[in-house]
């Protein structure tokens, strides 16, 4: 990996390019994006059925288009039972930490009579899309789904593109059974997206999308964004690792790794202060690249977006990392807990030489879907709250309006708005 020092010049290179993987950077798919969504939307389920045949090599009719009970039966006959055994405990951990962001509607009745409140309720259907292509990630059906459920979400539908002889990866069939996905449909890409926005013959129309994909996924659901909520327009995996002297290198590098193999995007970036320890890092990733199954897809990505910086003082360090705003952020430093608490930016924070990445991709139970693309200085991991939908409640007595009615007035009539403070108004005409 290629070694260079952290300096004004140097982050704002990296900001650059890293920027340049946004899906917004895309026009041409966008376009491409854009005429299969309107596609859908005026001919339904034939449109599903053409896009399926077109880009996955697979005939689907709406008699083959759902997964059918026994298909899921059939699948975990061919899972490996300790695997299934895997999934369910990670399940478990899933959500009892998503339990945990569970909030409760409220009322407040004030002296005078004024009732103010919120109530939180569930959305009523979810579409979680789950990606094939390189890989089939079955920890990512669990991820999206589970904070649904546990929201509370009553019907919850899956769309995942299916091989060339209509079958869905076993283990993406049991995740969604585990997880407890009511449908599952055989439809990918922006037309997957497209149909649980807008709904077909045979999906259904959602409240919400989530869930990871391509980049015609991403732009699907950034076009989709308004008539369905969504949860983010994911880019490509990231993962930065802060790290003083006193870091493995060989734990640093396996865990640059871990990201870098996702696809030839991904980012896997080191910030130290050590320049020793940068160059045994750089030796370790050769060592370890040539040993694994992705080895061509990670020297892509590290040829691409793979960087080493190594910074004059952690305090620079730290600031890079606030400004890189990484999807993943794993702190070895001498005291990990100290350093976590000057870092605003980052979608997930891994403490410690043994929480490495992987943990909270598989098991640990925070959810692995996170922003990207800088987007944790705004945005959250997905989480319980992103399946509610919360009312605001109002009522006031007679007596307490009377008292403000005056100053609601004045304020409608400040902004030029007249009827609403006729609104008000109208209601103590000839009473005072």
């Amino acid at each position: 990996m290629r070694i260079i020092d952290l300096n004004k010049s140097t982050k704002s290179s990296l900001l650059e390019k890293l920027l340049k993987r946004s899906p917004a950077s895309f026009e041409e798919q966008e376009q491409t994006v854009g005429r299969i969504i309107e596609d859908v939307k005026k001919r339904g389920d034939q449109a599903l059925f053409d896009y399926t045949l077109k880009f996955d090599q697979c005939r689907i009719s709406r008699e083959t288009i759902r997964v059918t009970d026994q298909e899921i039966e059939e699948a975990y006959k061919q899972v490996d039972p300790e695997f299934v055994s895997v999934m369910k405990r990670s399940a478990c951990n899933i959500t009892k930490f998503h339990q945990k962001q569970l909030h409760n509607s409220w009322i407040a009745t004030e002296e005078n009579g004024t009732v103010l409140g919120l109530r939180i309720l569930p959305l009523a259907v979810s579409g979680v899309y789950v990606p094939g292509g390189k890989a089939a990630y079955p920890s990512s059906v669990l991820m999206n789904v589970i904070p649904a459920r546990v929201a509370g979400v009553e019907r919850i539908i899956m769309t995942t593109p299916p091989a060339k002889d209509g079958s869905v990866p076993f283990g993406t069939l049991v995740a969604a059974d585990i997880a407890g996905v009511d449908e599952i449909y055989k439809v990918g890409g922006a037309q997957a997206v497209a149909a649980m926005a807008f709904g077909t013959e045979s999906v259904p129309r959602v409240d919400k999308i989530t869930g990871p994909g391509n980049i015609f996924v991403a732009l699907a659901k950034k076009a989709c964004f308004g008539y369905v909520s969504i949860d983010s327009i994911a880019g490509p995996s990231e993962i930065l690792v802060l790290a003083d002297q006193n870091a493995n290198p060989r734990y640093v590098a396996a865990d640059l790794l871990s990201q870098a193999e996702h696809d030839e995007m991904a980012s896997a970036i080191l910030i130290t202060t050590s320049r020793e320890l940068a160059q045994k890092v750089s030796d370790q990733v050769e060592l370890f690249a040539k040993k694994l199954s992705r080895e061509r897809i990670i020297r892509e990505s590290l040829e691409n977006y793979g960087y080493i910086f190594v910074a004059d003082t952690m305090e620079d360090a730290i600031d890079a990392v606030n400004e890189i705003a990484s999807e993943h952020l794993e702190i070895l430093t001498e005291n990990p807990f100290e350093t976590m608490t000057k870092i605003r930016n980052a979608g997930a924070v891994f403490l410690g030489e043994y929480s490495s990445e992987p943990l909270g991709d598989y098991f640990a139970g925070p959810n692995h879907i996170l922003p990207t693309n800088g987007t944790a200085r705004f945005f959250s991991p997905l989480n319980v709250d992103d399946f509610m939908k919360k009312t605001s409640i109002i009522s006031y007595s007679r007596e307490e309006l009377l008292r403000v009615h005056k100053d609601i007035e004045l304020f409608a009539e400040r902004e030029g708005l007249t009827a609403h403070a006729n609104s008000v108004r109208v209601r103590f005409e000839a009473k005072e």
